[in-house]
């Protein structure tokens, strides 16, 4: 059992960019990753990679393994998986809101695939017990599309629903699901940014 991170520091999170600076976003991208792998790590997982085009931001990393690849998020995956000789969870690494609970219960599907839908149809983490079998394509719905996949392969599917798991910070409004139900340090940085206030029954961000 061994876990995929696709990570990139440089430039991360474009639309977060209304509310944080660039600076500010490769600090808070770097914080939810560190998050992330401790999730993993509380979990059990013993193998944990990183898959990144660039070693910019993990030059000290040493809580999880560095693998570098230039090629779009896809095709380093798909290569990934090709050469796995054992189950692959594949997290996003913007998922502060992930809880080892959440992990252990993925990687214990009785199915051969486990999918956590992100907003919007994308994919948030992929539990794949037979790698080699499995090819991914982000971007889009890549929900349905990772559904269609394991379905023309023949394996079977688990979705797994759950408002955490399922929580990928991309998106200003994102950084209110993370002040409310969030721990840790990325919500301790966002924490000394923002405020929630209440408009019109709304929860909305305001800056500090």
């Amino acid at each position: 059992m061994k876990a995929v991170i696709p990570y990139k520091k440089a430039s991360a999170k474009s639309r977060l960019s209304p509310v944080l600076t660039r600076e500010e976003r490769e600090e808070f991208v770097e914080l939810m990753l560190n998050q992330v792998i401790d999730t993993l790590k509380e979990a059990g997982i013993g193998t944990i990679d990183i898959l990144s085009p660039s070693t910019y931001g993990l030059e000290n990393m040493t809580k999880a393994n560095v693998l570098l690849d230039k090629s779009d998020l896809n095709e380093a995956l798909n290569r990934y998986l090709k050469q796995a000789e054992e189950p692959v969870i594949i997290v996003m690494a913007d998922l502060p809101l992930l809880s080892s609970k959440h992990v252990k219960e993925i990687i214990s599907t009785k199915k051969d695939v486990c999918i956590v839908p992100g907003k919007g149809g994308g994919t948030n983490s992929l539990f794949i017990k037979n790698p080699s079998r499995y090819t991914v394509r982000y971007y889009g719905s890549s929900f349905l599309t990772h559904c269609s996949i394991a379905e023309e392969t023949g394996q079977s599917i688990e979705v797994y629903d759950s408002l955490f798991a399922g929580t990928d910070i991309d998106e200003p409004e994102d950084l209110v699901e993370l002040l409310i139900h969030g721990s840790g340090a990325a919500k301790d940085y966002i924490s000394k940014k923002f405020r929630l206030e209440m408009s019109r029954g709304r929860v909305r961000l305001v800056y500090i």
